[in-house]
Parts: C-alpha cells; sequence; structure tokens
C-alpha cells in the first residue's frame, strides 16, 4: 500500500452538560462544555471501513452524561475519569484526550444565577495513555485592563514605523492561560491560587511591556502553585487609543479613548521553572 495513516484521532466536539445538584435547598449548578478525542488501533476503519473497534462518538457523547450523574468535581478529576474509562474500557484505544470549558454562573439565590455573554471560561485537558496522565488547567478570555501603569517606549524604528511612544496607556487583554502539573494537585484550591496570582501580578506589574507583564504572570503563577510545571500565556493586546478631540477645539486630558478592534498585537509565551 503506497499510503499509510498518519497520527489521527475521532472523537465527540462541544457536548454541552449542565448538572444541578438538589442535596439540599441552595442547589449547585454545573455548566460544562465537554471534548473528547480518542487513539489507538483504528487503522482498519480508515483502510477497509472496519468499524469492530470503533466507540462511536455518540457513544461517548452519552457516556458524558452517565458520568455526570453521580458528581462531577474538579473538572480535571472528571476529564480524567472519563479519559481513564475510554481506554480501559475500549480494546483497540489506547489514548484518550478530555478538554472541558466549564462556563462560570453567579449566583443570586439560592436556586437562581446570572451570567453575561461570552467570559471568563475555566479550562482543563487531561490526556491518558494506559500508564501516564497528563493535565493542563487553565483559563480563557479573562478580561483584564489596567487605567494607567503602563508605558510602550525604546522600541524598534524604522522607516515604516508610526507608532508614537507613550509614557501613560491604557493595557488591556484577554488572557488565556494554561498551566501544565508536574504532580497532582487538590485542584480547586490549585486552581483559586493560580488565578489569584494571575490576577495580582496584572494589577500590581508597572509595565513597560505587555511581554514583561506575560512574564510576571506566568513568574507569579509558578511561585504560588509549586505543582505548575510550566504556564503558556496568550496575551492579546487590546487596544485603546487616545481620541483626538482637538479637530472639536478641545482638550483630552488621557480621558476619552477609542477602544480598538483589528487588527491587534498578540504576544504568547511560556514560562518555565528552571531546570536544577
Amino acid at each position: 500500500m503506497p499510503f499509510t495513516m498518519g497520527p489521527n484521532n475521532y472523537g465527540k466536539s462541544g457536548i454541552r452538560l449542565v448538572r444541578v445538584g438538589r442535596d439540599t435547598p441552595r442547589h449547585v449548578l454545573r455548566d460544562l462544555t465537554v471534548h473528547t478525542a480518542l487513539s489507538g488501533d483504528l487503522d482498519a476503519t480508515h483502510y477497509t471501513g472496519d468499524n469492530t473497534g470503533v466507540l462511536p462518538t455518540d457513544t461517548q457523547k452519552n457516556t458524558v452524561y452517565a458520568f455526570a450523574r453521580d458528581g462531577i468535581g474538579p473538572v480535571e478529576a472528571f476529564a480524567e475519569r472519563l479519559a481513564r474509562h475510554f481506554v480501559d474500557a475500549t480494546p483497540a484505544i489506547t489514548g484518550a484526550r478530555v478538554q472541558i470549558e466549564e462556563h462560570a454562573w453567579t449566583r443570586i439565590g439560592d436556586h437562581s444565577f446570572t451570567r453575561g455573554e461570552g467570559g471568563e471560561l475555566r479550562t482543563t485537558e487531561v490526556a491518558y495513555d494506559g500508564t501516564a496522565v497528563r493535565t493542563a488547567s487553565g483559563v480563557r478570555d479573562l478580561l483584564l485592563l489596567n487605567t494607567t501603569d503602563s508605558e510602550f517606549n525604546g522600541f524598534l524604528a524604522d522607516e515604516y514605523t508610526t507608532l508614537p511612544e507613550t509614557d501613560d496607556r491604557i493595557l488591556a487583554t484577554a488572557v488565556t492561560a494554561t498551566w501544565a502539573y508536574a504532580t497532582a494537585p487538590d485542584y480547586d484550591l490549585a486552581f483559586s491560587a493560580a488565578r489569584g496570582a494571575l490576577l495580582a501580578a496584572f494589577a500590581d506589574t508597572y509595565s513597560l511591556s505587555l511581554q514583561q507583564t506575560l512574564h510576571a504572570v506566568g513568574e507569579r503563577i509558578l511561585k504560588a502553585v509549586p505543582e505548575v510545571a510550566e504556564v503558556r500565556l496568550t496575551m492579546p493586546n487590546r487596544h485603546h487609543y487616545l481620541f483626538d478631540l482637538g479637530r472639536f477645539g478641545l482638550d483630552n486630558p488621557g480621558t476619552v479613548f477609542q477602544a480598538g478592534d483589528l487588527p491587534y498585537g498578540l504576544i504568547e509565551g511560556t514560562v518555565r521553572r528552571e531546570e536544577a
């Protein structure tokens, strides 16, 4: 056969799961989006259409709902339960990856909640190969903004540079952060500590560049959660431009800004612990 399959996987994406805990009159609401991906000895289905080893994606979806019946707990633990099940119970499957995004609802009563459109997500990805479990968690679309304590000066300028230097600007971003665990912690406590460290670093770092802020955030998370091996960060620069009111005979003492859309600067990086 002149052609062979390379790495491949299949699964169910976008499984929307809502679970209501009714053990007490004060209900607990969990709102997840789950994605599964399975890999293994799947050559037959690709080469000949023999589906003997294929666990249908619809079955994967149903498994997610069935497992939620007995509770979810930390999203990392729920993802690991699913990943282990898919590998250990399916002969042809040797690897499973489960990704979960948790949508945050704000409580306004014993059984009442509110949530704005979009907003921050708690995330996790768990991979299991029959022996080892790899877990990475984080946040996505965490909107942050400092109205001052941010500069951008001294950058390289060439014949195409038009951006003026500034010693006072709005710094805004929508953070995606993923921290990879070297060892398993108490996941809920670790998430709370990592998120708190992220917020604190953004708030109290006098920023000379978004790159500097990225490093400060990653470093603070590593210090706060010793089980974390590295932190991967994506921080788009949500530009805010001082609007020119001079054409209307008005000054603008740093109070009126135009929020930019496209294009935008995109800063990405990984902060790791130094090897001993």
